[in-house]
């Protein structure tokens, strides 16, 4: 589904690049870990990087309740970015080099998730981070979830931009002889590291990390 970009989403730069539909901007985030959210207080700009995961139309965090940023958050309004970089490309002219990549912007406010829907929130990032985990480990206990505050921001207000191919050069550049092409990015799971104290064999969800 697309949406109509805002005065801020409206992407001005390289406007070809901008993508406003749903399904590119949940693919941005379901690809990610992490996200960094932009606040300014009266001690200044931040930009803070923090885990986030995506339950339909939200996007969520955690953090302790003393956080500067959780009680910042749930006042004012901030911009969340998320970027995956796919390539470096190199270009026949220095002014022509780019990046392959695919970035996402997202402006609102959080919102507090109380109650069950808090657990069940955090359950979902469990379940992002390693699916059948959660019926294993030591469930959250009463005090631990009530130091913890779980917020989400609606996607309603986002756009996305992205990149991909090979070098744009100019006409006058094409005869230049320096090779040009994509020196492409992706991250690589790598083997799990067991804990020296744990003895228990490898369940499934750990054993398949490294073949994603």
């Amino acid at each position: 589904m697309n949406q109509a970009p805002t005065d801020r989403t409206r992407v001005r730069r390289v406007a070809s690049n901008a993508h406003y539909d749903s399904a590119t901007l949940h693919a941005i985030i379901d690809d990610a870990y992490l996200c960094h959210i932009a606040f300014s207080d009266g001690k200044g700009a931040h930009c803070i990087p923090t885990a986030c995961w995506r339950e339909g139309d939200h996007l969520y965090i955690h953090g302790s309740n003393g956080s500067r940023m959780v009680k910042h958050l749930i006042e004012s309004e901030c911009c969340v970015t998320i970027t995956h970089l796919d390539g470096l490309v190199l270009a026949r002219s220095a002014f022509n080099h780019s990046m392959n990549y695919r970035s996402a912007m997202v402006y609102g406010t959080f919102e507090v998730v109380e109650g069950d829907a808090a657990r069940h929130a955090m359950e979902a990032f469990m379940k992002k981070v390693a699916p059948g985990r959660q019926a294993e480990i030591r469930p959250g206990s009463d005090k631990e979830y009530a130091a913890t505050t779980v917020l989400r921001i609606s996607l309603a207000e986002a756009a996305c931009k992205m990149r991909t191919g090979g070098p744009n050069d100019d006409e006058e550049d094409m005869n230049w002889p320096v090779w040009a092409g994509v020196l492409p990015w992706a991250r690589t799971p790598l083997a799990p590291q067991q804990d020296p104290a744990c003895s228990l064999p490898a369940p499934a969800y750990v054993l398949d990390w490294a073949a994603k």
